[in-house]
C-alpha cells in the first residue's frame, strides 16, 4: 500500500473518531457550553404561549414560558424562545434548531417514537367552541358540520374520529376563531384550558362540554430530541421542584386563576 494512501486512511479514521464525538455530545452537553437553551414553541396557545407588546416590545409569555425560565435557571443558562407552527416543532428538535419543545405537546404514542419526554405537568379535556347563536348542543349536530382544528393536534386526532364532520385543519389556533367567527366553520375542536383563554376575547362565542369527545389523552410534556435522558431529568427535576415547593401552584393561579 502506497504511502499517501495510508495517510489518507488514517485522516478518514480520525476524521470519522472527531465526528462521531461530536455527534454523541447530549444536547445538555451542549446547552452549557452554549450557556443559551432554545424553547420551540407556537404562541398562539393562550394561556401557556401567546404574544403580547410590553414596554412596546413584542413579547412572548405564558404558563409555559414560565416553566421554560425555570429549567433555563436550574441550568444555569439563558433562554431563548423561537415561534414555530406547531408541526414544526418535532422537526425542529430532530434537526437540532430547538433544545426542547414547550407548546401545550401532550405525549402521545406516536410522538414518542419521535421524541423523549418529560414527566406531566398538566393535563386539559377536549371541548368544543361554537358561536353562542349555534344551533350545535351534542355530537349528533355535527353532523355536515364544518370542524377547525389546529393541524398535529390530539384535538386533530379526535376529531378524525367523528363521523359525517367536514375537518378543517389549520396551522394556528387565531386563524380557526376567525373562520368561527366569519362563519367559514361551525366549531372548533380545542382543549379547555385554551378555549377558555381565547373565550375572553370572544364574547359571542362559547364552549361545550361533550362526553363522547372528552377523550383521555395524556397531559402536556416537554419534549426533547431523542437520546436525551440527562436534559429530560434535569427537566423533570424542576418540574417537581416546582410542585413542591407552591411554585407550580402560584403559576396556575398567574395564567389560569387556579
Amino acid at each position: 500500500m502506497k504511502k499517501g494512501l495510508i495517510i489518507s486512511l488514517s485522516l478518514i479514521v480520525m476524521l470519522s473518531i472527531i465526528l462521531s464525538g461530536c455527534s454523541k455530545q447530549s444536547t445538555l452537553s451542549r446547552v452549557k457550553k452554549s450557556g443559551v437553551i432554545v424553547m420551540g414553541t407556537s404562541a398562539d396557545f393562550p394561556p401557556f404561549e401567546f404574544h403580547k407588546v410590553v414596554n412596546g416590545k413584542d413579547t412572548i409569555m405564558g404558563f409555559d414560558v414560565d416553566l421554560a425560565n425555570a429549567i433555563a435557571k436550574k441550568l444555569g443558562v439563558k433562554l431563548e424562545i423561537k415561534d414555530i407552527d406547531f408541526t414544526g416543532l418535532i422537526p425542529a428538535l430532530q434537526s437540532g434548531q430547538i433544545d426542547m419543545a414547550i407548546a401545550g405537546m401532550n405525549a402521545t404514542p406516536d410522538r414518542k417514537k419521535n421524541v423523549d419526554f418529560s414527566d406531566e405537568y398538566y393535563n386539559s379535556e377536549q371541548v368544543l367552541v361554537v358561536k353562542s347563536s349555534s344551533s350545535i348542543n351534542n355530537l349528533k349536530d355535527l353532523n355536515r358540520k364544518t370542524v377547525a382544528v389546529q393541524l398535529g393536534t390530539t384535538s386533530d386526532d379526535a376529531a378524525k374520529k367523528i363521523k359525517g364532520i367536514d375537518l378543517k385543519e389549520l396551522n394556528r389556533l387565531g386563524d380557526a376563531f376567525l373562520s368561527l367567527e366569519n362563519g367559514r366553520v361551525d366549531a372548533i375542536l380545542m382543549e379547555s384550558t385554551i378555549a377558555d383563554a381565547y373565550l375572553k376575547e370572544y364574547k359571542d362565542m362559547k364552549m361545550l362540554h361533550i362526553k363522547e369527545i372528552n377523550e383521555a389523552v395524556p397531559g402536556y410534556s416537554v419534549a426533547v430530541a431523542k437520546g436525551n435522558q440527562d436534559l429530560v431529568n434535569q427537566i423533570n427535576s424542576v418540574i417537581k421542584e416546582l410542585k413542591d415547593s407552591g411554585e407550580y401552584d402560584k403559576m396556575l393561579n398567574k395564567w389560569m386563576g387556579k
